[in-house]
């Protein structure tokens, strides 16, 4: 940018130490920010989302493969308010994979290879649909796509990861790395009266980072305390 621009036109050429001209605006420095920030904050993508998802539904339905949606649409299936802006996830069998990614190819989405082995991407509208074989390093297993409840998602009926299952795989993707518990406290609390909390405390097995969570939902009374721990935590004399 001209450092001349922004200048008042009759100001003249400034003086060596003098002060930059500023905006008789007090609204001018508010404004600049809203626009920076503007740039910075990603657009909402939640309709296109729901849009893909749909379509990725149907062909899954079609394959006559089990599947389940899982990941951060799943969550806003069970009605709890989030905004979707990175990509829709599917739960398949690593044997069903191949039969999956040729339709969805036949439908015109672009199928993508990852290095990671326990997924393959894929792409349509701009958006990107994850397929994934192992859940937090946990292999996708017809038992846990049977536990699956069919619910609508923008009108559109399909399995939905069992509430449980979507709570312990949440809690395992957790790590030294990647400990943030701000996006699970509302997770935890809209579907509290339908997670086995027991079960959870059992599938997360010694995972300090699940535990912690565990014991801050029993202090904020999300969930009743462990069997044999008074409230707040102390054990019974």
């Amino acid at each position: 940018m001209n450092l001349a621009e922004g200048r008042r036109a009759d100001a003249g050429t400034p003086t060596t130490g003098s002060l930059p001209l500023r905006s008789h605006s007090p609204f001018a420095a508010d404004a600049a920010a809203d626009g920076r920030l503007a740039q910075v904050l990603p657009p909402d993508h939640t309709q296109a989302i729901l849009e893909v998802t749909k379509e990725v539904a149907g062909v899954l339905k079609s394959s006559g493969c089990p599947f389940a949606l899982v990941g951060s649409v799943a969550v806003y299936a069970y009605g709890i308010p989030v905004g979707l802006q990175h990509d829709t996830d599917f739960a398949v069998r690593r044997e069903d994979a191949e039969k999956v990614t040729g339709l969805l190819s036949e439908r015109g989405l672009e199928i993508v290879d990852p290095p990671e082995d326990w997924l393959v991407k894929a792409r349509k509208d701009g958006e990107q649909i994850d397929l994934i074989f192992a859940l937090a390093g946990r292999p996708v297993t017809t038992e846990l796509l049977d536990r699956a409840t069919t619910l609508p998602v923008d009108s559109v009926h399909m399995p939905v990861i069992d509430p449980t299952d979507l709570m312990t795989g949440r809690l395992a993707a957790l790590s030294e790395h990647h400990c943030d518990y701000g996006p699970l406290l509302p997770v935890a609390r809209g579907l509290r009266e339908r997670v086995d909390w027991d079960r959870v405390r059992r599938d997360s097995g010694d995972s300090p980072m699940a535990a912690a969570f565990l014991y801050l939902l029993e202090l904020l009374d999300v969930i009743p305390p462990q069997d044999g721990r008074a409230a707040g935590g102390r054990s019974d004399e």
